[in-house]
């Protein structure tokens, strides 16, 4: 499988990654959520337990709207979502390290990460409204520390982002054929 091949195969496996950023928006607004009734360090934790359900919730919704949610076995791109989890784990540290001293800044250096992996997206999936994206989260999580929005800005901040996106991901995404 080509270059070109294996970034279609991405976007019909898994609707253009629409289902994950779905899936991770909702996730963030529950982390939003549990920000305004609990503590910080509560709604941090169901950031970090709620990431690791995106992959799983994102195959399910995948399936849900008629696609496989597996990509193609010899997918030349398979590994590269795998192994940008590294940003996202390098992010998720320094953010809860941060946290420990001012818990503000942790949603907007968990943008930063988000953003940043999301960068890479556009190479998986052929589509340059990831670059839209990632670049949008970088500049809101910047803007959220450099404005010392409140902490659960960001949260909700991220999430609707990442929801408005998925919703033309998944227009894009069914008009490549």
């Amino acid at each position: 499988m080509d270059f070109i091949q294996s970034q279609k195969n991405m976007v019909e496996s898994y609707v253009g990654g629409a289902t994950g950023a779905l899936a991770s928006g909702v996730i963030w607004c529950i982390a939003g959520v549990v920000g305004i009734y609990l503590q910080p360090m509560h709604s941090m934790i169901t950031l970090f337990i709620g990431g690791m359900l995106i992959f799983p919730l994102s195959m399910l919704l995948s399936k849900v709207f008629g696609h496989s949610g597996k990509h193609a076995s010899d997918n030349v791109l398979g590994k590269l979502a795998v192994e940008s989890l590294g940003i996202l784990f390098a992010g998720l540290f320094i953010a809860f390290v941060v946290a420990q001293f001012n818990s503000a800044l942790f949603y907007p250096i968990m943008l930063l990460a988000i953003g940043a992996r999301y960068l890479v997206f556009q190479t998986l999936y052929g589509l340059r409204t990831y670059w839209v994206l990632g670049g949008l989260l970088m500049l809101s999580g910047f803007l959220s520390a450099a404005l010392s929005l409140p902490f659960i800005a960001g949260a909700f901040i991220g999430g609707g982002i990442e929801i408005v996106f998925s919703i033309l991901i998944f227009y894009q995404s069914n008009t490549i054929k």
